[in-house]
């Protein structure tokens, strides 16, 4: 049986809006989701620039094929993003390597959950840390919401608003989102100082706009998040 040929789904209306590589990831934003608002690409380009443009109930035809002659030159591994500018990995050279490395990566670890919990961001390209925060009771969730929140705020305070942020929690994404932590950790003398931090979380999330785009790190084909601190 001959093997499928990948493609991306362009989610502009759903739980998390974004571009997505498999069709398990897309259906979880669009299952039951009112007047969602999605479809499929072959190439990861033509998935950023539909991602960019108002969705269109009808697409335009494609070209055919006679129109475009092919190239003799061999596929160039690096391209330049139509949108950004950035070099990116041609998604047609190698499917393991799409994730832009002028990114910024952001992830959390707890220590039992509760527990001791602390997140970074760090610059996928060079692998530098680029922030860090430590609490001494948290949780998973609360952390990675925090550490999109602190991303965006770090790409905002730098004026690098072109720079897309990682995050592997679907789960966070959907907080940034409604601009609200649901989480249910208890408020107590040992965590208030925490809770506190996460009030200053969203009290900047609705004092502020961004148009960094927050993309999904997709795991199960490029392995763990550049941010990830390696306890598994």
């Amino acid at each position: 049986m001959a093997k499928s040929k990948p493609k991306f789904y362009v989610v502009w209306q759903g739980r998390v809006p974004g571009i997505y590589t498999n069709w398990t990831d897309c259906e979880a934003q669009i299952k039951g989701f009112q007047s969602a608002q999605y479809r499929s690409y072959p190439t990861l380009a033509e998935a950023r620039q539909a991602f960019a443009q108002p969705y269109v109930a009808t697409p335009p035809k494609e070209p055919s094929a006679a129109a475009t002659p092919p190239s003799s030159a061999p596929p160039s591994v690096l391209m330049p993003d139509p949108l950004t500018g950035l070099t990116v990995i041609n998604p047609e050279v190698s499917l393991a390597e799409l994730p832009l490395l002028n990114a910024i990566a952001v992830d959390a670890a707890c220590s039992g959950n509760p527990g001791v919990m602390e997140y970074q961001g760090v610059y996928i390209h060079t692998r530098q840390q680029l922030f860090h925060y430590k609490a001494p009771v948290g949780t998973n969730n609360i952390g990675e919401f925090l550490a999109i929140v602190h991303g965006l705020a770090y790409i905002k305070k730098n004026h690098i608003a072109e720079t897309p942020l990682y995050s592997d929690s679907v789960n966070a994404m959907l907080w940034i989102k409604k601009k609200q932590c649901r989480s249910k950790l208890a408020r107590t003398p040992q965590t208030e100082q925490l809770w506190q931090v996460v009030e200053r979380a969203e009290q900047w999330l609705h004092a502020n706009t961004y148009d960094t785009p927050i993309l999904k790190w997709q795991t199960h084909l490029w392995g763990e998040i550049p941010a990830d601190f390696n306890r598994k």
